[in-house]
């Protein structure tokens, strides 16, 4: 172990975390039955989606809308819901 806090910036370790957490998408781009209009409301672009640091955080975040069924969990950038609320300034991720 180092001196320091560890980052979570392992490449097998966040392979990992992203092969279990995508397997609990809510919406998939990849699934035939993603809808077209799903494309412009995913978690990266939502105002309350927040990235986490590290490697990991470049692809996921934290979602903190109370009215979503996500709310304080972990969500990939590109997964989606209901409760999607754009950002005033457009940004992804």
């Amino acid at each position: 172990m180092s001196g320091g806090p560890w980052t979570g910036d392992d490449r097998d370790h966040n392979d990992g975390c992203h092969a279990r957490w995508t397997a609990s998408l809510n919406r998939s781009t990849g699934k035939p039955d993603y809808q077209d209009d799903w494309y412009d409301s995913q978690c990266g672009g939502c105002r309350f989606w927040v990235a986490l640091s590290g490697e990991v955080g470049r692809d996921y975040g934290a979602c903190t809308n109370s009215r979503s069924p996500f709310d304080g969990r972990v969500r990939f950038e590109h997964d989606g819901c209901d409760c999607f609320a754009a950002r005033e300034d457009a940004s992804f991720g």
